[in-house]
């Protein structure tokens, strides 16, 4: 599923899914660690400029980007050495449902739209 286009949001967009969707790493040591998407952006790695920071060899210094589109969520990949899977399949850009998994290197996420119980935070 490939997407083409730009997202151009402002901070201050407070649309539905933004207000409450996250992701939640499933497996390895990160287990349990959730990360409300409550930005225009969220870029994921291991690099210390990355808004959701996570030391894992895996995972490139700046992974996979988390925004939206409109209303709807997607993920990007920035080039990193290992990809993204979106339930199962290697992707470049794809949008994302309730559930969706998402794996980079190692770990396993799963997307969560309209969870009441988010909370954000670096992994380090």
């Amino acid at each position: 599923m490939g997407l083409q286009g730009t997202v151009h949001l402002q901070d201050g967009d407070t649309s539905p899914a933004r207000r409450c969707a996250s992701v939640r790493i499933e497996s390895g040591f990160y287990r349990g660690l959730e990360w409300a998407l409550d930005r225009p952006r969220t870029v994921i790695g291991r690099g210390r400029n990355a808004d959701f920071v996570l030391h894992e060899a895996t995972i490139s210094r700046a992974h996979a980007l988390l925004g939206y589109e409109a209303d709807r969520l997607y993920v990007q990949d920035l080039g990193s050495t290992n990809g993204i899977l979106v339930n199962g399949v290697r992707e470049d850009r794809a949008l994302l449902s309730e559930g969706d998994e998402l794996r980079m290197g190692r770990l396993v996420m799963r997307v969560q739209i309209g969870s009441s119980s988010m909370g954000g935070g670096h992994a380090k």
